[in-house]
């Protein structure tokens, strides 16, 4: 058990951080879970594990959590589940033992488990405004002043691409031409390129910021605090994480009087395209979203041609959102 779940760990390698370290987590549940059940892990193998482990593990699960928590129940099973499938394509299980039909009735068992969107109002486009209605204070340092344009792009490309603060963190200048080029190809979740798309105001803030740091480092978004050190090859060590694109978000939507992560402004692009009008499919190949396979079979990928079309037709800037909100509240 410990070497399968070792070259697993080495599997994990291509995933980003947060999400490996999840996978760690849930197996060291599982872990747990299996000395509870009577098992020494450090000496079990894994073609001892049994049929039904992953339905017990799921009761173990809810019994020490609650029924209340069972999203986090299944997330666990779901991470643990991967690790089996990994045993599996290494024919590590027990000859008896189907990764398929274990598949099967742990869906039997747990059911159909829908996919909580958070709530979303208009409001959440003030976090984009807020910060280009403020201008670095009299006497600001060049650090502060490459912060705020580092910002207002930062938050425009978040809402006009619906990128994962993940994505977002990856980007290069050269993924947009230094702010010249409309549509980019990134690398989103499971390692799957598609086409993003950028609109007019996110551009020029980006053409403004890059022009203003005077560098010619690869990240798109960069650090401009004391304490990054030395830049490394290209800038590397100074690139955003993706704990601060989230950090900046933050900030903002506290000053802006609004509750908002990255996450919630993805999904406000996606309910703004689709409450003008564009299609599910549309939507979810712009954002990269992973969609149920039943409604994958239903609609086709789009082209890229078609996709810009739907961009630009259903698009609406913050500026637009946000007075909505305003009318509304009024």
């Amino acid at each position: 058990m410990p070497m399968a779940t070792a070259a697993f760990g080495e599997t994990l390698l291509a995933k980003s951080r947060r999400t490996a370290a999840n996978y760690q987590s849930a197996l060291r549940r599982f872990a747990e879970f299996l000395e509870d059940d009577g098992h020494v892990v450090g000496a079990l193998t894994t073609d001892r594990l049994e049929a039904n482990v992953l339905e017990r593990f799921y009761t173990w699960l809810l019994k020490h959590y609650g029924r209340e928590k069972r999203s986090t129940c299944v997330a666990y099973v779901t991470e643990v589940r991967a690790f089996f499938r990994f045993l599996d394509r290494r024919r590590w299980l027990h000859p008896d033992v189907s990764y398929e039909r274990m598949k099967d009735g742990l869906r039997e068992l747990i059911g159909r488990q829908p996919y909580k969107t958070p709530r979303v109002d208009d409001a959440v486009a003030r976090i984009v405004l807020y910060v280009n209605r403020h201008s670095p204070a009299p006497g600001a340092s060049q650090q502060e002043r490459l912060t705020l344009l580092r910002d207002r792009a930062l938050l425009r490309t978040l809402y006009a691409t619906g990128l994962r603060r993940e994505e977002v963190s990856r980007l290069n200048r050269t993924d947009v031409q230094d702010g010249r080029s409309f549509e980019g190809l990134v690398t989103g979740k499971g390692g799957k390129d598609r086409t993003v798309f950028f609109d007019g105001a996110a551009l020029e803030a980006i053409r403004t910021y890059l022009a203003a740091r005077g560098d010619t480092f690869l990240p798109l978004y960069m650090r401009h605090d004391d304490g990054r050190g030395r830049p490394g090859p290209r800038g590397e060590r100074w690139r955003l994480s993706p704990q601060s694109v989230w950090g900046v978000v933050k900030k903002y939507a506290a000053l802006a009087g609004v509750d908002g992560t990255t996450h919630h402004l993805r999904h406000l692009k996606a309910r703004v395209l689709l409450n003008e009008g564009a299609q599910l499919a549309e939507v979810q190949d712009i954002l990269g979203h992973a969609s149920p396979e039943t409604t994958k079979k239903i609609y086709a990928h789009y082209t890229t041609h078609h996709l810009r079309e739907a961009f630009d037709r259903f698009s609406l800037p913050p500026e637009a959102v946000a007075a909505r909100a305003s009318g509304d509240s009024g």
